[in-house]
């Protein structure tokens, strides 16, 4: 550190002094205070430069603003710099937390040169990653993303890394994960949080636990697993409260919040938000107020409350304005918007919508910009670095080096058009493997849906309708049996068809299958007002295996009432949801049934309809879900229910 600036450092010291010395009275106890000064004095004997043995002996006292001041004093006067980069960090997260950003850049900057001064390479990343988080917290990506990236790098290259070394480089990539999520690049996200969640398990570090999980919870939400991401946010949680962290629990209670608005469970968003606002008031961390409001005013906004969600969200608005929080701001105009629509001002909403998008475009962009900007200015550095060393002595080697130039230029050529002529080859190879599964599982398909038991067993039923002079019904079924058979065969020539004609099928093979049921299945399908089934495209023949699990394991061993309901709604935009839903006696009982017969075929059509839906979702930007379950009341089985979620937006630029 230069000179002048330990001058600058000890004067503000000196300025401090008076009230140091005031609140050196403000201890608890004359004990605390006399304790706290010899555990300052010990440090300063010891001089140690293990970050580790510094925050163990001031653990507890860290918040407290005091006495870290007092610490740094007295590592000044001691040219202790290792004392003095702790407690400048310390004073750094006290000051972030209440929202000062630049005081806690400055004492993170001051602690960075203190900690290059005593060459603590724990303390030198530490410093980096605090004032990565600040900048990050001031959505100033570019910042963040070049102090953490600092940080990550010197970390990395120390061979025998401490434990504290191993800590920071899980912030570090935490923290780039989290920029990652800023830049709406939720899988590289995600990986980073993976990467930061495996050193933190280790190191049975529970904070960071919480962190991540919370983190990864966030990625997840926004690819849209909702239960996946109540899911971590719970993990998170829970770490939270065994280390009483409130900044944490704040941070939970608004997620889970978030989540249950987005389910519509609206009493139980409710006490997480409020929980949420309550904490975050106490610690007077105006990110998260801001949060809080803008979250509780949501809520209100969904339950029609729109004098309460009105002033809340202004609320929100005020403090995300002061303090410079542009991604709540962001937020904040378009549930503005939303609400003046609902309340009949939409000159005001389209207003104040437009602020949602400039802004949002403004900050995206600069985002992406950023991000990109980074990488470029990586690669030139290093190149230009390269054509330094290289023009060393190019007046020696002219002709030589314009000769290697040459012959590199035509190799690079030459190379160039290998590796896209390899490229290509590759590409094709993986299209027609890719292809010929599609002909293997179509074919496959087919043969499911054409199974010769299922064609004997209905033209021997349609064959005693003749035989008993009942020649309606022969012709009724014949006609139906024939229609099926012809949109089978059309239907195993599409890859996809509408759910219009995927339902009219289905019913058509649930009439011929419940003749040999004297009509006794009950068939029924409901199709939700929202859903126009005939604009949603499903793979063809899809359906067909679980209504023939739902009639011949479900029904066939049942004496009367059998039921099968086909329910199509969509509860998320992404989504269209199926389910399948028979009164049948059970998998269970099923299976038991089946390892009594002594003939036994492997069914393989529900793994072939899970090989045709993954396959189906790779042009759409979410996968397909589908699951499973067993229905009991009472202890007893009374059912089976099958849910398909079938993606219904297509993105060719969906991320792998």
């Amino acid at each position: 550190m230069h000179q002048c600036h330990k001058y600058q450092l000890i004067l503000k010291i000196a300025l401090f002094s008076f009230s140091l010395i005031l609140g050196l009275k403000g201890f608890t106890q004359p004990q605390s205070k006399s304790k706290f000064i010899a555990l300052v004095d010990s440090i300063l004997v010891s001089k140690t430069s293990d970050y580790r043995e510094i925050n163990t002996v001031f653990r507890g006292t860290t918040k407290d603003t005091v006495k870290m001041n007092y610490l740094l004093k007295r590592s000044l006067e001691a040219n202790y710099n290792e004392g003095a980069s702790y407690a400048l960090n310390k004073l750094g997260e006290t000051y972030r937390n209440i929202s000062n950003y630049q005081k806690a850049i400055e004492s993170h900057k001051d602690a960075f040169e203190y900690a290059k001064n005593s060459n603590s390479i724990e303390l030198e990343v530490r410093s980096l990653n605090m004032l990565g988080v600040v900048y990050r917290r001031m959505d100033a990506i570019r910042s963040a993303l070049d102090y953490h990236k600092e940080a990550l790098d010197i970390a990395e290259s120390q061979n025998n890394p401490s434990l504290e070394i191993k800590y920071n480089i899980a912030v570090s990539q935490n923290s780039m994960g989290n920029i990652y999520l800023a830049l709406k690049q939720y899988n590289l996200a995600l990986d980073q949080f993976n990467k930061s969640l495996q050193i933190e398990l280790e190191m049975d570090n529970k904070l960071g636990l919480a962190i991540n999980n919370q983190n990864i919870g966030y990625a997840k939400e926004k690819l849209g697993s909702l239960n996946e991401a109540l899911s971590y946010y719970e993990k998170s949680l829970k770490y939270n409260n065994e280390i009483n962290s409130k900044i944490g629990q704040v941070i939970c209670y608004n997620s889970i919040g978030k989540v249950y608005i987005q389910k519509e469970a609206f009493k139980k968003s409710e006490a997480f938000i409020k929980d949420a606002l309550k904490k975050a008031l106490e610690i007077n961390d105006q990110y998260y107020i801001s949060t809080s409001y803008l979250n509780l005013g949501l809520l209100q906004l969904k339950q029609q409350d729109y004098n309460n969600a009105q002033i809340n969200l202004n609320k929100a608005l005020e403090i995300s304005k002061n303090f410079n929080l542009k991604s709540t701001e962001i937020e904040t105009y378009l549930y503005l918007s939303e609400l003046y629509d609902k309340i009949g001002d939409p000159e005001k909403a389209f207003t104040l919508y437009k602020k949602h998008v400039v802004l949002d475009e403004t900050l995206t962009n600069e985002r992406n910009l950023q991000y990109v900007n980074d990488l470029i200015i990586k690669y030139e550095s290093e190149k230009k670095n390269s054509q330094i060393k290289a023009l060393a002595n190019e007046n020696e080697i002219v002709k030589l080096k314009l000769a290697q130039n040459k012959r590199t230029l035509i190799l690079s050529l030459l190379g160039g058009c290998l590796a896209l002529i390899i490229l290509f080859v590759l590409n094709r190879q993986r299209q027609l493997k890719n292809d010929k599964k599609i002909v293997t599982l179509e074919q496959e398909m087919l043969r499911n849906q054409m199974n010769p038991h299922f064609i004997f067993n209905s033209l021997n039923s349609i064959k005693l309708y003749i035989i008993n002079n009942e020649k309606e019904n022969a012709v009724y079924y014949l006609n139906k049996f024939s229609k099926l058979i012809r949109k089978i065969l059309v239907a195993s020539n599409e890859k996809e068809i509408s759910l219009e004609d995927e339902l009219e099928t289905m019913s058509l093979y649930i009439n011929i299958e419940n003749i040999r049921f004297s009509n006794a299945i009950d068939y029924n399908v409901i199709i939700d007002d929202s859903i126009n089934p005939a604009l949603i495209k499903v793979p063809s023949l899809i359906f067909q295996p679980f209504l023939e699990n739902a009639i011949w394991h479900g029904l066939s061993s049942k004496a009367e009432n059998k039921k099968i309901s086909l329910h199509v709604k969509s509860d998320n935009p992404n989504y269209v949801t199926i389910t399948i839903t028979d009164n049948g006696i059970g998998r269970v009982a099923s299976k038991k049934i089946k390892e009594t017969k002594k003939l036994k075929r492997k069914s393989l059509g529900i793994q072939i309809t899970r090989a045709r839906l993954e396959n189906f979702s790779k042009n759409y930007t979410y996968d397909y879900d589908l699951k499973i379950n067993d229905l009991y009341e009472s202890g007893n089985a009374i059912g089976t229910q099958v849910v398909v979620n079938i993606p219904t937006k297509i993105n060719s630029l969906k991320i792998a």
